[in-house]
């Protein structure tokens, strides 16, 4: 088995496009590009911590590869916005590549000249390609998440929902102004 670490905006949506790929054997969302050491969701979203929204995803390379899981994240989100996906703004929400091994780095660098050289893209690709969490530091993202969630439908606005550890439901576009406290 291995993992793909990759950041392209609220993480629910793009766990739910790789979570049904086959030869995908798990996801799991967390933040990646560590700053700020035990965040919380609330710290992430400031703008402040350096974290950005990223999906682990655990992949058999017998059944699809490395470089067709890029491919897949290049189709579902747009590369080209700094710091912002859709409705989401702030770094947290930016296109980002966590490599685990030189070869994927590799491989990420490639990928993106190739999309850059197609021009199917107007603008720049702003994507980063850096070194990925190790397993202690996504666990500290994971950890910091403490939620639950459960997936809604698109035609209800929301991109997904979760209650965190500390009673916030969260939803849409904009947590900051969009939670709601739900108690102890």
């Amino acid at each position: 088995m291995d993992k793909a670490t990759l950041g392209a905006g609220c993480f629910w949506g793009v766990e739910a496009a790789f979570r049904q790929i086959d030869g995908v054997i798990s996801t799991a969302v967390g933040y990646s590009g560590v700053h700020t050491p035990n965040p919380t969701y609330r710290d992430v979203c400031s703008d402040e911590t350096g974290h950005a929204e990223v999906v682990q995803i655990e992949f058999d390379p017998a059944k699809i590869s490395y470089e067709k899981l890029l491919d897949v994240f290049w189709e579902n989100h747009d590369p080209t916005t700094l710091n912002r996906q859709g409705p989401d703004v702030g770094s947290q929400y930016r296109s980002a590549i966590f490599s685990h091994s030189p070869a994927q780095e590799e491989t990420a660098r490639r990928s993106k000249a190739r999309l850059e050289a197609s021009k199917r893209f107007r603008r720049p690709i702003v994507t980063e390609i850096e070194a990925g969490p190790d397993a202690e530091q996504l666990r500290v993202g994971l950890a910091a998440l403490g939620h639950q969630v459960a997936i809604v439908e698109p035609a209800s606005g929301l991109h997904g929902i979760m209650v965190t550890r500390n009673g916030w439901l969260v939803g849409g576009a904009d947590p900051r102004r969009e939670g709601v406290a739900l108690g102890d």
